[in-house]
């Protein structure tokens, strides 16, 4: 499903390469790892709270936007190049870490999938034991890495046929796309705290 982890993969792949799926699917799976405990430890109905969800979507709504926003000026600007993509890499790979996790927590029906389907997932492997979970979130994260890192392998190596034109063109429509993923988030967000 298109979503604000799709766009963070399109961006990265352009500015860092191939590297970035893998990276923002990292970035993801720690999250949801830490989501798999917490859950088993019996906090699945705070997660599944339409308070809390709603919450998260107004917050996750107002990162997305400000994100968007970014993009967006960026590709107006014509502030963004491939040409010098180069410098500050580590720290570009560490963020990309950082964007995976955050675009997943601020997404409130992540979390609500793992509250609901992701939970009752995890309950059915659990019935082959701790190692069943253990396969059931390793084929989950496995099915996301292989899906962006060929998302980001096809970006990053179609970016040497892209001008520099055409990239801002790009970052102004992936900025587009997350501001809309925003206002979903936020109308969502505020719909599940009114219990419509």
């Amino acid at each position: 499903m298109p979503g604000p982890m799709l766009g963070v993969t399109i961006d990265g792949s352009l500015k860092k390469g191939w590297t970035a799926g893998p990276l923002t699917v990292l970035g993801h799976g720690i999250l949801e790892l830490i989501l798999i405990i917490i859950m088993m430890f019996g906090l699945k109905d705070f997660f599944s709270n339409l308070t809390v969800a709603g919450f998260i979507g107004l917050f996750g709504g107002a990162f997305l936007a400000w994100m968007g926003y970014g993009m967006v000026k960026s590709g107006v600007n014509k502030s963004v190049s491939l040409r010098n993509q180069r410098s500050g890499k580590s720290a570009g790979m560490r963020n990309l870490v950082l964007a995976g996790a955050f675009v997943s927590a601020t997404n409130p029906y992540f979390i609500l999938w793992w509250a609901s389907t992701g939970m009752e997932s995890i309950r059915q492997a659990y019935t082959a034991g701790l190692i069943g979970v253990l396969f059931f979130f390793m084929g989950h994260i496995l099915s996301d890495f292989v899906w962006f890192s060929a998302i980001s392998t096809a970006f990053s190596r179609g970016k040497k046929l892209i001008s520099d034109v055409v990239y801002c063109r790009i970052v102004f429509l992936l900025g587009i796309f997350i501001i809309a993923f925003s206002v979903y988030f936020i109308g969502s967000g505020w719909k599940m705290l009114l219990g419509r």
